[in-house]
């Protein structure tokens, strides 16, 4: 069983209550393809630029993932610079640089052809839909998007939407993709659009999965001694996983209380993200754990 994920990978400056992190190893791609490997083969498809070298790539590498869709251009990689000082739940953008993720064009590996799921990270909802097209054989189909897309590319998006299994996004999102204050009734107008599972991630607090037709489960973040580096834009790039990798494994007709088993998988991941890319991290292993 494989997953591939398309995505970004780039470089973050981070700074929360707990300290600063600059230039971590970040992005949808990477947080998600390291919390799938734990359960999957993963494969990525995503760019990077000059700056992406031996130590970025020494972290796919030690978690096994496949590298052979990322594209290396001329040029600096997608950079992100936030701050959640004000708010650990809600990020605070302060410098965006696309860099050579702006001409991003996803070109699926033969090797790829293959694989029996599929996850479209954060990206142009064009781009999800293509990639979606160039592969019909995936047996489950994630996907996640963002308040920008929600806003300015509706249409394009809903489109996505149509061919989702899994769709993964925060409680905002959920209320402004459907208009209801309430996440229940939203998640009801979610599967007239298409996907038969929601994930609404909660930030600190953790996350429900809502399975069209059947029960819901919610799963809450684990409390650390040492939150270090952790954002909940990293922690919810690893929470996407949980339902797409872990709950790739249940038949979608036949979800039952193991379903349960995804969003726990999910929040534990999530919660041990604060070192991967970190500059205190002193190996690709301890990056990953």
């Amino acid at each position: 069983m494989a997953i591939t994920v398309v995505g970004s990978v780039a470089f973050d400056t981070v700074e929360t209550p707990a300290g600063r992190r600059e230039r971590c190893l970040a992005g949808a791609a990477t947080y998600f393809s390291l919390a799938a490997s734990f359960f999957t083969d993963v494969r990525v498809i995503a760019v990077v630029g000059e700056d992406f070298g031996a130590s970025e790539q020494a972290v796919f590498d030690a978690r096994k993932i496949d590298t052979t869709g990322i594209q290396h251009r001329p040029g600096k990689s997608f950079f992100w610079q936030g701050s959640y000082m004000d708010n650990l739940n809600e990020a605070k953008t302060i410098n965006t640089e696309l860099n050579v993720f702006a001409g991003f064009e996803p070109s699926i590996p033969a090797s790829y052809g293959d694989s029996e799921y599929l996850f479209l990270a954060n990206i142009d909802p064009v781009l999800q839909r293509r990639v979606r097209e160039a592969m019909p054989q995936a047996k489950l189909v994630g996907g996640d998007t963002m308040n920008y897309w929600i806003k300015d590319h509706k249409p394009a998006l809903l489109e996505v939407l149509k061919g989702l299994d899994v769709l993964l996004i925060n409680d905002t999102e959920t209320r402004m993709l459907t208009g209801a204050r309430s996440i229940a009734l939203a998640a009801g107008k979610i599967f007239e659009l298409g996907p038969k599972i929601l994930v609404v991630k909660h930030g600190e607090y953790g996350a429900t999965a809502f399975f069209a037709r059947s029960h819901s489960a919610r799963s809450g973040a684990l409390r650390l001694r040492s939150p270090a580096s952790i954002t909940t834009r990293q922690s919810g790039d690893v929470a996407a996983m949980s339902a797409s990798t872990a709950g790739a494994k249940l038949r979608l007709p036949a979800l039952t209380q193991t379903a349960r088993r995804p969003p726990n998988s999910g929040m534990v991941l999530a919660s041990s993200t604060r070192r991967v890319g970190s500059p205190a991290s002193s190996s690709p292993s301890s990056r990953a754990s």
